[in-house]
């Protein structure tokens, strides 16, 4: 039984090395917007958050985005209320410049109550 010719093993090699450097370049951005999902979701589970003014909520997101790194900005969050309760949501575009290809990462967290 021969064994794996060397160029598939070297080809192997450079994929997962190419895999982890896109992991390690792309995962800061998820895993901060993860963080900011979970705050948004916390305001919203909060009953005596609900009598707090739009301003309000939305400067305690914009101030959070601010401390993970995140580019949002006042417009990017809509705090919408209805009978059934508060709902927050927050959109915002982060590009990602790599050697050879520019990508925008679009995220949308947000939560609502009920």
């Amino acid at each position: 039984m021969k064994g794996v010719p060397r160029w598939r093993v070297v080809a192997a090699i450079a994929v997962l090395a190419g895999m982890v450097f896109l992991l390690g370049v792309f995962a800061p951005y998820y895993l901060r917007n993860l963080e900011l999902q979970n705050f948004v979701s916390g305001i919203t589970r909060r009953g005596e958050n609900e009598a707090k003014s739009d301003d309000l909520l939305r400067t305690w997101v914009i101030d959070k985005a601010h401390e993970l790194g995140v580019p949002v900005k006042e417009d990017n969050v809509q705090v919408v209320r209805s009978p059934e309760g508060m709902r927050i949501d927050v959109r915002y575009v982060v590009r990602v410049s790599l050697p050879w290809y520019t990508v925008d990462l679009h995220f949308y967290p947000g939560a609502g109550s009920r």
